[in-house]
């Protein structure tokens, strides 16, 4: 078998990719996924959506980038 480089093949299948990167961490402010940028929600619901709304969730992905909070730095951060 042969998988396409940058995939485990999780989610290949006969549908609209999913926006998942694997970085799975919710921004609490927002309550966005800093990895896809969905919705704790839409995370929930992904797989029971119509491919419609897939493509309308997929559509409104890259006007959040801007509401996800930049962190700080830790303690780099602190010190300036």
């Amino acid at each position: 078998m042969n998988i396409p480089e940058n995939t485990d093949g999780i989610w290949k299948r006969a549908e609209i990719d999913s926006p998942c990167v694997k970085v799975c961490v919710i921004e609490p402010n927002s309550r966005l996924c800093t990895g896809c940028l969905r919705s704790i929600d839409e995370i929930g619901a992904w797989s029971g959506m119509t491919i419609e709304a897939r493509k309308a969730v997929m559509a409104e992905l890259p006007a959040r980038a801007g509401q996800i909070a930049k962190r700080r730095g830790g303690r780099a951060g602190r010190m300036k």
